[in-house]
């Protein structure tokens, strides 16, 4: 059987759990849904910003949108001051919605549509150029509309070098000459890095000052680079993510099931943190560190964290309405998709156990643990939520909820769909007031 892999979570979700408003919601929405805290994606946002004073660097923190597509974080943004990274029409149009401005969008994203372009130039919003094409479609379209584009030239991590973003060493000198002769404020650098690798980011932050020197020279302004996202969330404890890997068996989930990789559910350096071992540590071929050649190049720093920014910011609820016996295991059916935990999708798992919240007070059973997957409500052999056998402290029933943590992070809702013409989970925002919890549906999208 396997180890357990409980979630790191907070004195508000421990008492919501044992609180008959999960229940209460379950009954009135009519489904599975997602549960909503804003006030800690405030508390991770203030975490990246105490990072940058505690340092001295002059930074900017922008909400990557992609990470979860609820208002209240947009909305919080824009409360905030913070920016928001968007790459469609749609996530610009609600960020502008929720009241955050313009000029502190940045635009990512391959091969952006001349509209989304158009609208980023009318807004003052600051625009990630990929590619030669894109950078003479955009002056193109600021020249017709008589108005100046804002632009970061995305490097080419050298390495990735088969990544499909960026501009390589000869497009990139390219751009910098036509960026010089258009309408065009060309103010830094960024890169588009997969993975999550700190050192590789404290190395190419400094590449990109050296850039910021070269385009300089060509009298351009050169004052802000971005190192994007990709800071790690820590789900589970060191301890408990060891026991799991040590112990991992094919045996051990449904089917015999396998996969292509996990998410690195414990991290020793995450979020905010990792921004600070990235700038305290010292780049290669250097004498000092990123934080230091930062202040001393007067150049900005850009950040745009999603899942980081996300972490213990909400939850997903679903109902068990089926539980089936199968070979020293049970099947559980709840009322919703594995499309509401997106790395169901990407051949991967979200490993964190649920927590069952049991619908009556059966004691828990000296024999325990009862060992169970979790499938979903639709006609797909391949719809699992969880693959894993979750060794449950009693035997889960009909009627039992099932509390998946911390899946406000590209978990909830990055692949959702109406399938079977099931409607989406709604999202409850929940406010602690007191003793009291309080809840409000998040406003539904534009």
């Amino acid at each position: 059987m396997t180890t357990p892999l409980p979630s790191h979570t907070t004195p508000e979700v421990r008492a919501l759990l044992t609180h008959p408003l999960l229940d209460e919601l379950s009954h009135g929405l009519g489904g599975p849904y997602h549960v909503l805290f804003p006030e800690h994606f405030d508390a991770n946002a203030a975490a990246f910003r105490k990072v940058f004073a505690e340092t001295g660097v002059d930074g900017r923190v922008y909400y990557a949108k992609k990470a979860n597509k609820a208002a209240a974080y947009a909305e919080r943004a824009a409360v905030t001051g913070l920016g928001v990274d968007v790459a469609s029409q749609g996530e610009m149009r609600e960020a502008l919605a929720a009241g955050v401005r313009g000029e502190d969008l940045v635009v990512t994203g391959p091969a952006k549509a001349d509209d989304l372009l158009r609208v980023a130039v009318l807004q003052r919003a600051l625009i990630a150029v990929d590619a030669l094409d894109e950078l003479d479609r955009l002056t193109a379209l600021a020249g017709e509309l008589g108005r100046t584009a804002r632009v970061l030239l995305r490097r080419l991590p050298p390495e990735q070098p088969h990544s499909r973003f960026g501009l390589e060493d000869g497009e990139l000198e390219a751009a910098l000459r036509r960026c010089a002769d258009g309408p065009v404020d060309m103010e830094g650098f960024s890169f588009h890095l997969s993975g999550y690798a700190v050192r590789q980011r404290t190395d190419l932050a400094a590449e990109l000052l050296s850039l910021c020197t070269r385009a300089r020279a060509l009298g351009l302004r050169a004052d802000r680079i971005s190192i994007g996202g990709g800071f790690t969330v820590d789900y589970v404890a060191a301890d408990d993510w060891r026991r799991f890997e040590e112990s991992r068996r094919s045996e051990h989930f449904h089917a015999e099931k396998s996969f292509g990789g996990f998410y690195p559910y414990h991290s020793p350096v995450a979020g905010a943190d990792a921004l600070r071992t990235i700038l305290t540590a010292t780049p290669t071929d250097q004498g000092t560190t990123l934080a230091e050649l930062l202040r001393a190049a007067g150049v900005t720093l850009l950040v745009e964290p999603g899942r980081a920014l996300m972490d213990q910011a909400g939850f997903t609820v679903f109902r068990v309405q089926g539980v089936k016996e199968r070979d020293g295991y049970a099947i559980l059916t709840v009322d919703g998709s594995s499309l509401s935990l997106s790395e169901q999708w990407f051949d991967s798992e979200f490993l964190p156990d649920p927590v069952l919240v049991p619908a009556d007070s059966r004691p828990v059973a000296d024999a325990g643990p009862y060992p169970a997957c979790v499938g979903a409500a639709t006609c797909l052999e391949s719809d699992m939520l969880t693959w894993r056998k979750i060794p449950f402290p009693v035997r889960p029933s009909v009627g039992d909820l099932l509390v998946y943590l911390n899946t406000a992070g590209y978990q909830m809702d990055s692949n959702e769909s109406p399938f079977h013409e099931l409607p989406l989970p709604p999202k409850v925002v929940v406010e602690l007031s007191g003793s009291r919890f309080r809840w409000r549906l998040d406003r539904p999208p534009h």
